[in-house]
């Protein structure tokens, strides 16, 4: 007996058909609100308290890798050594252990990690910090300008201008400005810390047109951005690992059946994006790094 194709396909057809929806949705303005900011900075605070007042000022530890288990350090090792990108989800709680929730908002928190060959930390750092070249190296950077200092800045602070193009069924551009702080530690051991001063969604990208959104008035696909860095130098390689945490719009509430269903459909796009940029950018960083001779 002959059957209809939707019967061969449901799931796929489903999914397509709230894609659909999705786009259009996601087009609609999203503003950022004061409790979605305030649940941000919780967030910020307690991951930034557990990195640098407790891991990073460890005498005998330095990579995240050293706080996991045994069996899960091993796991993430194994993968490095296979020449993979290792990525998980990280959740930060409060000092109390509970959820930060978080209102109107979606906060994205991902680890990633990769073994760079034959480099050495000292180059590796030097490379990255030619921010006026990252746009040849990194996918997702279309422009990037390393700007003056300000006023107070030390030698390992760097203030940047990054034009982003992220890309999943929608292309989303934006002007971001970047905060990026180096600490160097025991020998063949750097960390960094950089973070967003100001991002900027960009419409009609590279037309007549162009123009910035208001900042936390716009389509709501990246309000924040943080970035946590550690390099470690192990044989004639370096373990480069990075936390990145990100603040975009969240699901609104009161809505149809239908719609929720749509709106899910959205979150699945917006969770996909920080996953894919931080897989993207430890790739981008390993095949462009000048290797040692």
């Amino acid at each position: 007996m002959r059957r209809r194709f939707a019967e061969y396909f449901p799931i796929g057809l489903g999914i397509l058909f709230s894609l659909a929806l999705a786009v259009p949705q996601a087009e609609a303005a999203e503003k950022l609100q004061q409790k979605t900011r305030q649940a941000w900075a919780k967030y910020e605070k307690f991951t930034e308290k557990r990195i640098f007042d407790t891991e990073l000022n460890d005498k005998a530890r330095f990579l995240l890798l050293d706080f996991m288990k045994t069996s899960d350090a091993k796991k993430v090792r194994d993968v490095l050594k296979s020449g993979k990108v290792y990525v998980q989800k990280m959740n930060t709680l409060d000092d109390k252990g509970k959820e930060i929730s978080v209102e109107d908002g979606l906060i994205h928190h991902w680890y990633g990690a990769i073994l760079i060959p034959g480099v050495k930390v000292e180059t590796l750092v030097r490379w990255i910090q030619d921010y006026n070249s990252t746009s040849k190296y990194f996918t997702e950077v279309k422009e990037s300008k390393l700007l003056p200092p300000k006023d107070g800045d030390n030698a390992d602070t760097y203030r940047i201008f990054f034009r982003l193009t992220r890309t999943y069924l929608l292309t989303i551009n934006y002007n971001t400005w970047h905060t990026a702080i180096y600490r160097h530690h025991d020998a063949g051991q750097v960390s960094s810390r950089s973070f967003t001063t100001k991002i900027a969604e960009v419409t009609d990208a590279g037309t007549s047109s162009e123009k910035e959104l208001p900042e936390g008035d716009d389509r709501g696909f990246l309000w924040r951005l943080n970035s946590y860095w550690r390099f470690n130098q192990e044989g004639d390689g370096v373990i480069v690992e990075c936390e990145s945490i990100s603040l975009s719009r969240g699901i609104p509430t009161g809505v149809s059946i239908l719609n929720a269903f749509t709106f899910g459909a959205i979150r699945g796009v917006i969770e996909s994006l920080p996953r894919e940029s931080l897989e993207s950018t430890l790739t981008s960083m390993r095949a462009g790094v000048p290797k040692s001779r």
